[in-house]
């Protein structure tokens, strides 16, 4: 996708070895910046601070972190323990577990001589995958924009997404913003509703600022708007991303997602779920089985900002003493789900539909 005019990808290899670069997510829309991993400590720090997010590019990133692991000790020993620190970063989004099983299952069948190389070149393959993933999802997902549309006699289509499912939380295209970008492409009308998405503002700081740049028309709003918009018939349907979806079709995203589905079901609205066949997981029967990850009370009570002066200032909205609770992630109940969009289809969220795509 592009910012200012050129195209770009979330991670890439450094040309000259040193390491893998990412786009520093903590300091966008304000600024935009490079941070080279050059080691496995880099990686790991980037996955937890959240300079990296998303659940495929969280994976993505994890494959390249073992990667440069191996660089020091490329032992099974060395590897176990990378593959450990790397799990243990964010415990919720399925992906990061996925990508590193992939790695390992790969790398144990060479000696470890080869396996430096070998994992570089395999973690290539998976950002690849990734990119390959997320336009057939796209493609999928066009369908249904293009369903909606039919019944708009050519106004645009209003669609809400929440958090960020684009592709600053993928290697390229996005999740739930892959199918609005391919209707773009396509010259369908459409126009999107942005979920600011506290406590970390991805909506407002990232979805807005990527939508902004590929000239996607979009307006921001506060996350208990999006109830009261569907209920004026402003919106037509809803595409969220996942970080992990249970073997039943529950669904796990970024807190608030429950909340949207609750009020598009109860306003007769679609709403799909985007995500790669890798954030299904079959060894968990149901949602309430997922560990959700708590976070630090100060992203609740602290808000960063840009200041009139132009610098990136961090201020107090909540009583000194106050304290708050952080869930990262919320389950919505399959359900309340019309559809899960993947790179092999659109299926039915349940069980049946499900077995046997993972």
């Amino acid at each position: 996708m592009l910012i200012d005019g050129a195209r770009r990808q979330s991670i890439w290899p450094d040309p000259e070895g040193e390491g893998v670069f990412i786009l520093d997510q903590t300091l966008l829309p304000h600024a935009v910046a490079t941070v080279l991993l050059r080691d496995l400590a880099d990686a790991a720090r980037a996955i937890k601070d959240m300079q990296v997010r998303g659940a495929p590019l969280i994976g993505v990133t994890a494959a390249f972190g073992l990667a440069l692991a191996l660089r020091a000790d490329s032992s099974d020993a060395g590897m176990a323990k990378a593959a450990e620190v790397l799990r243990a970063t964010r415990p919720t989004a399925v992906n990061l577990a996925w990508a590193l099983a992939r790695m390992t299952e790969f790398l144990q069948q060479m000696p470890d001589e080869l396996r430096r190389d070998a994992a570089f070149a395999f973690a290539r393959h998976l950002a690849e995958k990734d990119i390959a993933c997320n336009e057939a999802i796209g493609d999928h997902g066009l369908a249904l924009i293009r369903a909606a549309a039919e019944k708009r006699n050519g106004a645009p289509v209003r669609i809400l997404t929440h958090c960020n499912a684009g592709w600053l939380a993928t290697v390229d295209w996005g999740t739930a913003t892959a199918p609005i970008y391919k209707a773009q492409a396509a010259g369908v009308p459409l126009h999107v509703f942005v979920d600011e998405t506290r406590p970390r503002n991805q909506g407002a700081s990232l979805t807005a600022f990527e939508l902004g740049q590929q000239r996607v028309p979009h307006t921001l709003i506060v996350d208990n708007a999006g109830g009261h918009l569907m209920q004026r018939g402003e919106i037509d349907l809803a595409i969220v991303g996942a970080d992990r979806i249970a073997a039943n079709g529950d669904v796990c995203n970024k807190i608030g997602t429950y909340l949207k589905a609750l009020a598009a079901r109860d306003c007769g609205l679609p709403f799909y779920v985007a995500a790669p066949v890798s954030t299904l997981d079959p060894a968990l029967a149901e949602g309430g089985l997922i560990p959700i990850e708590e976070r630090a009370q100060e992203e609740v009570t602290i808000m960063p900002g840009l200041a009139a002066n132009g610098e990136v200032v961090a201020v107090r909205i909540a009583p000194k003493d106050t304290p708050a609770r952080n869930p990262g992630f919320d389950v919505t109940p399959a359900r309340l789900v019309s559809g899960i969009i993947t790179e092999k289809g659109v299926f039915e969220a349940s069980k049946e539909a499900l077995a046997g795509l993972a």
